[in-house]
């Protein structure tokens, strides 16, 4: 058997997979973010292992014995503050803490960072929260003898070990994604040091043994091993089979999420994609971000008084691009933007405009920031030749066939099933227990094929341009 572990924002989950990839058991427990400054978003470590506990605790009630592979996940860029005893000096600082954007922009305006880590300092990323710590909590900063992300500190509780791994790395603005080791000079220009960084390990390879305290506690056996695992997006890349240069994913959660692996290091900082370590090694993953995709929905859910579901199960048939247009813009915007202050907007409202062509023009807004993630991907030369659709947007065909016919790409629905982080930390799991490789990471069983609907292809096209066109406009009045 295997464990995967996935640490959210919201809750950590945990799963138990045996050695045919079958789910066997799963566990949640819950997470509260806290914010006690605009803009702040935080979380004390402490809860993750209380977390932790819960959810071994309830796989346990299955029979954990026959455990020989842990595999972690988890939520990116969090600074978590240990001292030289490993105590936590304060509360994580999460992904989406704007608290350092000051700090960002001036480490972004150093040609060092994006030439070395092939990413944009956007303010989540890790290293900004540490100028910004230095900065404002100088008592901690002069403290700090580790930096950990996230699911690294369940790791050290786990195993006793400093360690991380490259896919997660990439996100800290420190690490030298192509080389797959952590920047010397990027480091010394935030203040830090090499000692002060975890050792690092590819995602599928042992990282530490699980103590033997925490094995006898849960009824696992000795020697346990804990993979490096991966960051959530890698991690889901790995549950879902998107491992090889062509393959790619679109997540349609709260956020939106076009995700491809590829098998070389191609940056582009300008583009603004996340180029990033995969979670295997010898490979790397792209992804467009949108701040926006079920979120937009639910929110005109609620502006029209109604369930988001309900929306859209009466839209019939594909149709072409109406005059109406929706930006999806609510909290601004990731890539290709890269603008916290851009807003989103309706255009061409007109009388005609009932709550189905709204829902529609919700529905292609955010298909066509989509579509503009994959204009930036190809603009590195990645190649998208098969894409699968999970999230819970996926559930509605009318948006996976605006999507498909958008991108001119069939887009695979897998059979229900949860092949998220968790499973991929399994995976993760199950590959350095074994030493296994890609090919455990296999793609799900698929449901069914939304095709692109070939008639509309040139009116989806046209609606883009026009999209492009509004979302141009739109910025210049912000």
């Amino acid at each position: 058997m295997y464990i995967g572990l996935d640490l959210g924002t919201s809750g950590l989950k945990g799963i138990l997979i045996d050695d045919a990839q079958r789910v066997l058991a799963e566990a949640t427990a819950p997470l509260t973010v806290s914010r006690p400054a605009a803009g702040w978003s935080e979380q004390a470590p402490a809860d993750w292992t209380l977390a932790a506990e819960t959810v071994l605790g309830e796989l346990a009630a299955y029979g954990l014995g026959a455990v020989r592979g842990i595999g972690l996940s988890g939520h990116m860029h969090g600074a978590t503050l240990l001292d030289a005893s490993d105590k936590v000096l304060r509360p994580c600082i999460l992904w989406n803490d704007t608290r350092a954007h000051a700090e960002a922009a001036a480490l972004d305006a150093d040609p060092r960072f994006r030439a070395i880590t092939g990413n944009i300092v956007f303010p989540g990323f890790t290293a900004p929260k540490l100028v910004w710590v230095a900065r404002h909590e100088p008592e901690v900063f002069a403290k700090v003898a580790k930096v950990l992300l996230p699911k690294d500190y369940l790791r050290l509780w786990l195993t006793g070990e400093h360690a991380g791994e490259m896919s997660d790395a990439a996100g800290t603005s420190w690490l030298d994604t192509g080389a797959r080791g952590w920047s010397s000079d990027l480091l010394d220009a935030t203040g830090m040091t090499l000692s002060q960084m975890p050792r690092l390990v590819e995602g599928s390879e042992v990282s530490g043994i699980l103590r033997a305290d925490i094995a006898g506690r849960f009824g696992m056996p000795a020697g346990v091993v804990v993979a490096g695992g991966g960051g959530d997006n890698a991690a889901s890349g790995i549950g879902v089979g998107v491992v090889k240069a062509g393959q790619a994913f679109v997540s349609l959660g709260t956020s939106g999420v076009l995700f491809a692996a590829n098998d070389g290091y191609q940056p582009d900082p300008a583009t603004a994609v996340h180029t990033f370590c995969h979670a295997l090694p010898g490979t790397w993953h792209q992804m467009g971000v949108i701040l926006a995709a079920t979120d937009a929905l639910n929110w005109f859910a609620r502006l029209a008084g109604t369930a988001a579901a309900g929306l859209t199960a009466d839209l019939g048939a594909l149709q072409g691009p109406g005059s109406t247009r929706f930006l999806p813009y609510l909290g601004g915007e990731r890539t290709p933007l890269n603008d916290a202050a851009v807003r989103g907007a309706f255009i061409g409202l007109d009388h005609a405009t009932d709550q189905q062509a709204a829902t529609r023009a919700v529905l292609e807004g955010v298909t066509f920031a989509i579509a503009d993630c994959r204009d930036a991907l190809a603009a590195t030369g990645t190649r998208i030749d098969s894409l699968l659709a999970v999230g819970g947007g996926s559930r509605s065909d009318y948006w996976l066939a605006a999507i498909a016919t958008a991108l001119d790409t069939p887009v695979s629905v897998p059979v229900a099933g949860d092949f998220g982080g968790a499973f991929g930390a399994a995976r993760l799991g199950m590959m350095a227990a074994t030493g296994a490789g890609a090919e455990l990471a296999t793609p799900p069983e698929i449901a069914r094929m939304i095709e692109p609907v070939t008639a509309l292809v040139p009116a989806f096209a046209e609606g883009h341009a026009r999209y492009r066109a509004a979302r141009d406009a739109i910025r210049a009045l912000v």
